[in-house]
């Protein structure tokens, strides 16, 4: 998909540097790649504490 983005050129430039990007799509692919996963990540620490497996780690233990 072809889209026009009005970007900082100075955001662009510190952000290819950091990540290696040989381009600008790589760079926005990469960028929007990692929202994806730190949100899924956010989503995965709102469940901390509030699930009870219920399991005996020395009961697997000895498997």
């Amino acid at each position: 998909m072809r889209t026009t983005l009005d970007l900082p050129e100075d955001l662009i430039n510190k952000a290819m540097d950091i990540t290696h990007a040989k381009t600008k799509t790589e760079l926005i692919k990469l960028a929007l790649e990692n929202i994806i996963n730190q949100e899924k990540r956010n989503a995965l620490i709102k469940f901390h504490g509030k699930i009870d497996l219920d399991i005996d780690i020395n009961n697997l233990r000895n498997r």
